[in-house]
């Protein structure tokens, strides 16, 4: 492994994921009061930039080290598995009158197996590459489902308080951002250390 690939991998994946997400929160901030049927499928399409610029940022970081992992495969699975994160997350509020009514012990359990599926949906995608060039691949799933699970916890503790109703549109697209670049950080620094513990064996 080359020296400073930690930083450099942080550095990389930061900036890919931080553009990348720049697209979904733009998109949501403007059509957030629009109807299912039309913010659902550009959040989806969204989530399909941001995944390949994700992926495309971590095959830069990771090229060096796995000659062999294939960019186009790489990227297009992390953009599958950021779409299917973006359609689990999106089926609460799509849904809303079908399950709401439910009794909680069938909600909890639904919600659960989607919290978990969503946050092990773009590890899981790129697994399916990353077993051929790397020992014990499955754990990239683990490292993963637990760097989007501290990033994601950054994003809303930054978000939540700032956005209030009836802000104007540039202040809600500046508040994604930042909350968006902080996620990012977060989720790089988780990811490299996985990927570090993979490239070790």
């Amino acid at each position: 492994m080359r020296p400073g690939f930690l930083r450099r991998w942080i550095v990389v994946v930061t900036v890919g994921e931080a553009l990348g997400f720049a697209v979904p929160a733009v998109v949501g901030a403007t059509l957030y009061d629009e109807s299912a049927a039309i913010l659902v499928p550009a959040l989806l399409a969204a989530g399909a930039v941001e995944g390949g610029l994700l992926g495309g940022a971590q095959w830069l970081a990771l090229r060096a080290e796995l000659p062999a992992l294939a960019p186009a495969t790489w990227v297009g699975l992390t953009a599958a598995g950021a779409v299917t994160a973006y359609a689990i997350g999106v089926l609460p509020s799509t849904f809303w009158e079908t399950w709401s009514g439910w009794a909680p012990a069938l909600q909890v359990p639904l919600f659960v197996v989607l919290g978990l599926a969503l946050l092990a949906s773009i590890g899981a995608a790129q697994w399916l590459e990353l077993r051929h060039h790397v020992p014990q691949a499955g754990r990239w799933i683990l490292g993963t489902a637990l760097a989007w699970t501290l990033a994601l916890g950054v994003f809303v503790a930054i978000s939540t308080p700032l956005w209030q109703e009836g802000q104007e549109l540039w202040l809600r697209i500046a508040i994604g951002l930042l909350a968006g670049l902080a996620m990012a950080v977060t989720m790089a620094a988780v990811t490299g250390r996985a990927m570090i513990g993979l490239l070790h064996r």
